[in-house]
C-alpha cells in the first residue's frame, strides 16, 4: 500500500519545484509508461490495477488509482521516473527547433510528438517555456517524450553563439513557407502562442517563415502553435 506521506509526495509532483525537488514525474498509461520503461529513464515506481508479465508494478485497487491520477479518467497504469541528467545542447549539423515561451502544455507536448515524428531528437525550450515533465505534457505527448531530449537554457544567448541560420514561424510579413527554402542545418523557433516570438530573439532573426492564409471570410486570425509547427515541418522534410 501507499503511505500518506508517499501518496502527498507523488500528488506533488505536480508542481514542478517538487519534480526538481525529488528529481521525479509522472507517466500515466500503457503507452506512455511503457514507451519510458523501454528507453533510457530510470523507473522510481509503476502502480497497476492489473499484473502485467512487461511491468514490475505494484498492485493498487481502482479506489487508490483515483486519488493517484492527475486525469480526469484514470488509466490502469500510473508510473513514476527519475529525471533525465543530460542537459547537452548537441549542436550538430541537424535542424534544430526551439521554442520561445510556449506556455500551453497541450501545445509544448504536441510539438514534441512531432518532433518524433520527423526524427528531431532534441529540442530547446527558453527557459520561460513550460516544463516538459508537467504531467499534462507528458500525458499529450504520448511517450514520445522518451525519445525527444528537451533542453532548456537561455534561447536569445544561445542564438547570439551559433553559427547556424535562424528561421522564425511569423503570423505574418514573411516568406511563405511553400515558396522557401529552410536549411536543414538551421535554427527554426517558433514563439509563444499569443504573442509570438520575443522582441529580443525576432530582430536576431535571418529569415521569418509565414503560412500564407487562403483568402476565407470569416476564418480563424492564427493557427495553433502546434498545428504550424507541424505544416512548416511537413514542408522542411518534403521530398
Amino acid at each position: 500500500m501507499i503511505t500518506k506521506n508517499e501518496l502527498k509526495k507523488i500528488k506533488g509532483l505536480k508542481i514542478k519545484k517538487n519534480r526538481q525537488l525529488y528529481s521525479l514525474f509522472v507517466a500515466e498509461g500503457k503507452k506512455n509508461v511503457f514507451e519510458l520503461v523501454n528507453s533510457n529513464f530510470k523507473v522510481y515506481k509503476i502502480f497497476s490495477i492489473e499484473k502485467t508479465k512487461m511491468l514490475d508494478s505494484i498492485l493498487i485497487n481502482q479506489n487508490l488509482m483515483k486519488r493517484l491520477s492527475f486525469l480526469k479518467s484514470p488509466s490502469d497504469i500510473f508510473g513514476i521516473f527519475y529525471l533525465p541528467k543530460n542537459n547537452n545542447i548537441n549542436n550538430n549539423d541537424n535542424l534544430t527547433i526551439a521554442l520561445d515561451n510556449i506556455s500551453d502544455p497541450g501545445n509544448l507536448g504536441n510539438i514534441i510528438r512531432i518532433c518524433d515524428w520527423f526524427g528531431i531528437r532534441t529540442l530547446l525550450c527558453s527557459n520561460n517555456t513550460v516544463d516538459c515533465f508537467n504531467p499534462k505534457v507528458v500525458q499529450s505527448t504520448m511517450g514520445s517524450i522518451s525519445r525527444v531530449n528537451c533542453i532548456y537554457c537561455n534561447l536569445k544567448d544561445f542564438i547570439n553563439n551559433s553559427k547556424k541560420i535562424t528561421y522564425g514561424s511569423v503570423l505574418e510579413g514573411g516568406s511563405s513557407i511553400y515558396s522557401s527554402s529552410i536549411r536543414k542545418d538551421g535554427i527554426l523557433i517558433f514563439g509563444n502562442e499569443s504573442n509570438g516570438i520575443s522582441k529580443s530573439i525576432l530582430n536576431k532573426l535571418h529569415f521569418k517563415i509565414t503560412i500564407p492564409k487562403y483568402n476565407i471570410k470569416n476564418g480563424p486570425d492564427s493557427l495553433n502553435v502546434s498545428s504550424a509547427a507541424s505544416i512548416i515541418l511537413a514542408n522542411c522534410f518534403k521530398e
